[in-house]
């Protein structure tokens, strides 16, 4: 068992060659930036991002395995998060995703390299689902509980419950679906920029959880856990507060997210993390522009190493 099953200490980055915000997604991520932008300039710029976070993570004793993305035809390559996920006991699914061009995402080097260095013992592929019009983008979808065995989940286009109970009880977690809208009473796209579950805490904008019940369960749960709760207002989850990451290298921990979301914290929140995590900001702001931030750049890897 892992000394943190919460936090990987190894991801899968993805660095774009021709990233841009993806007009495909556009109807349903609110978080997704609308006007005009220079193609070229944000392409470059997403590449020297992504090349820069990786190597601040690796600094800090991460182990990052990142994959070149050289295809025109996939412009959220650059989060991995969505389209596998790995678990303890060397798992890993494959996702079954909304937009027609994010399918071609899914690389079968990824998880052969996957394969060959780290214990893998199954894969379960639930992309064949997209023929039902059933979907379920991975760790964006779903905010995973490793301690507690939970998934959570926000109903969207991109979450269909159907297969979240398959997955559940394919990987041992228990659902815990709910509705999560923005002031204008669109749909959180994922979960992911909502919430943050960490080893000893959670980071989430709680006052988007549309039915007051539910929303009470679901911080109960988190106080029974023992966890710290740190309620995010609706402008901080704009800012990408919630879509962070908990990683451990040794027995240090940190949470890895955006330099825009950091700025965005009032220091009595960055405080209470810092009981549990080093803050890592990495400067992300063109690929925020396509509606994800740190958290769906990094695909943890839940893998015992061969």
């Amino acid at each position: 068992m892992s000394l943190f099953p919460q936090a990987p200490n190894a991801v899968v980055m993805i660095r774009p060659h021709h990233f841009c915000p993806n007009e495909q997604t556009a109807d349903d991520n609110s978080f997704q930036a609308v006007g005009e932008y220079n193609k070229a300039h944000v392409s470059r710029l997403a590449y020297e991002q992504v090349t820069n976070a990786a190597d601040t993570l690796r600094d800090h004793g991460v182990t990052v395995h990142i994959f070149e993305d050289q295809t025109t035809e996939t412009p959220d390559s650059v989060f991995p998060n969505n389209w596998f996920s790995t678990h303890l006991g060397g798992q890993i699914a494959i996702y079954p995703m909304y937009a027609p061009n994010r399918r071609k995402e899914r690389r079968t080097d990824v998880i052969e390299f996957l394969k060959a260095h780290y214990r893998v013992q199954d894969v379960i592929d639930y992309s064949g689902l997209e023929y039902d019009n059933l979907f379920l983008e991975g760790t964006g979808a779903m905010v995973l509980d490793h301690i507690e065995r939970v998934a959570y989940a926000a109903r969207s286009n991109r979450t269909d419950s159907h297969v979240l109970e398959r997955f559940c009880s394919h990987f041992n977690f228990e659902p815990m679906v709910f509705d999560a809208q923005n002031k204008h009473g669109e749909a959180v796209y994922h979960t992911n920029v909502l919430m943050c579950i960490g080893s000893d805490f959670v980071i989430a904008g709680f006052e988007m959880m549309t039915d007051k019940t539910r929303r009470d369960e679901i911080v109960r749960r988190f106080e029974f856990a023992g966890k710290k709760i740190i309620h995010l207002t609706e402008a901080q989850i704009n800012t990408f507060c919630g879509n962070a990451l908990e990683l451990h290298v040794g027995t240090k921990r940190l949470l890895a997210l955006s330099s825009t979301a950091f700025a965005a914290l009032t220091q009595s929140q960055i405080e209470l993390l810092e009981q549990s995590v080093s803050l890592v900001p990495l400067e992300v702001s063109a690929i925020e522009l396509a509606g994800g931030s740190v958290r769906c750049m990094l695909a943890g890897i839940h893998l015992s190493k061969r």
